[in-house]
């Protein structure tokens, strides 16, 4: 297809996601935006959205016999009864949403997917760690990469969404060197460009006083394959003190080992402007680094700060 699109799922219909969408779509920096552009929602839940913010946008009734145009927003209705929103309905809602989503991406070959952020707990039940992981299993993809990305600085941890006490035990030289050589060649791809990648430690300044020396036993001789295949790597480094200034500008990725150690001081840095983008999917996924933010649904408080940024990737890096 020689105008491939960019498939947004709305996610979670009573999240902040069609705000922050609307705003994007309103932004400065989405004009000369030239890719088509489907949407996969309610689309009483969008219009309805666009009459709060005042906003008019153009929408096109996606059909799959369409041929899509640069500039054009298309609209894929997902139903949504009306009445109070049980959780069972909700939950209907968003697979069906991202089986329409997943579908589409595959049939028009699309430049990306971004969807908007849902509840892990409700949603997932505990069947998955994280939409990551969930879309790992419905493209039948393995060894998926998450990749918190600012151009400045990226953060990605090889464990995601998993309870503390049990970070050490998925801590495996074959796992960290199946992520890091994929980080490596989604810079090469997409940035033209052999990154630069700091590696942590786990323990406090990479010291193991009992039991495994996850350092010495699981991440060195991962950083060691590494350097064979030319892949500009140090590590490891303690943890507490990579992500000072003088320090991190060295580097263009850093690899933490579980989800807080480096999720934590990238969003303290950069705050909202940076992108979560899961890396060994059939297509790059993207979505806004933030939750659902319930409590501020409906108030026209929301910034789209994330998903311009996400839109701002597509149209620098991945045509």
């Amino acid at each position: 297809m020689k105008n491939k699109p960019i498939v947004i799922i709305c996610g979670d219909p009573e999240s902040t996601f069609n705000e922050i969408l609307i705003k994007t779509f309103k932004s400065k920096a989405f004009r000369n935006f030239k890719f088509p552009i489907i949407i996969i929602c309610s689309e009483k839940l969008f219009q309805n959205e666009l009459k709060k913010l005042k906003t008019k946008i153009n929408l096109q009734k996606f059909e799959n016999k369409n041929k899509l145009f640069k500039n054009k927003i298309y609209i894929v209705d997902i139903p949504l009864k009306k009445g109070n929103l049980s959780l069972l309905k909700k939950n209907e809602y968003i697979k069906k949403s991202f089986d329409v989503g997943l579908s589409l991406s595959k049939k028009n070959n699309s430049l990306a997917l971004i969807n908007g952020p849902i509840s892990k707990t409700t949603f997932l039940k505990g069947k998955f760690k994280g939409i990551t992981e969930y879309l790992a299993f419905k493209t039948k993809s393995i060894n998926e990469v998450m990749l918190i990305f600012n151009k400045e600085l990226s953060v990605c941890p090889i464990t995601t969404h998993v309870p503390i006490s049990k970070v050490s035990q998925k801590i495996k030289k074959e796992v960290i060197f199946k992520k890091i050589n994929k980080i490596n060649e989604f810079y090469k791809k997409f940035l033209s460009l052999k990154p630069n990648i700091a590696v942590t430690g786990l323990n406090p300044h990479c010291e193991t006083f009992t039991g495994k020396n996850i350092e010495k036993e699981e991440i060195l001789p991962a950083i060691k394959k590494l350097k064979n295949k030319k892949i500009k790597i140090l590590g490891p480094f303690s943890a507490d003190t990579i992500f000072l200034e003088e320090n991190r500008k060295k580097f263009d990725v850093v690899v933490g080992m579980y989800h807080d150690q480096v999720l934590a001081p990238m969003k303290t840095i950069f705050g909202f402007k940076a992108i979560n983008i899961t890396i060994g999917l059939p297509f790059i996924r993207i979505t806004p680094d933030h939750g659902p933010n319930y409590k501020m649904f409906g108030l026209n408080k929301s910034k789209p700060d994330s998903l311009i940024q996400a839109f701002s990737f597509v149209k620098n890096y991945v045509d």
